[in-house]
């Protein structure tokens, strides 16, 4: 089943978001994918709004650009705090990360 989602998954809109609460300031996901993810000097990872701008409310989301998916994807795989949540923008279904199905 999860092959089937991740293979319809292309063309949606996907969002996503980082708990703060389980980041462990590994620095993994800004590796991964600079453009979305940063460490602030508090030691945890954001997500960054299109202006390079650190999203630092709970629970804030930005879009994944399609050409970022896969290190997005990588970033919320192999994130040692489980903590990076992709889900689409129409129903909120999370389709990678510790919640996805």
């Amino acid at each position: 089943m999860g092959v089937q989602q991740e293979t319809g998954v292309g063309s949606e809109e996907l969002e996503v978001w980082i708990d703060q609460d389980l980041c462990t300031g590994d620095g993994i996901c800004a590796q991964y994918a600079p453009e979305v993810f940063e460490l602030d000097i508090d030691g945890l990872a954001y997500v960054k709004g299109g202006d390079d701008e650190l999203l630092q409310a709970k629970g804030a989301t930005t879009p994944v650009p399609l050409p970022l998916l896969t290190d997005v994807v990588d970033s919320a795989r192999e994130c040692p705090g489980d903590c990076i949540h992709v889900r689409r923008v129409s129903d909120s279904v999370e389709v990678y990360g510790p919640d996805a199905e």
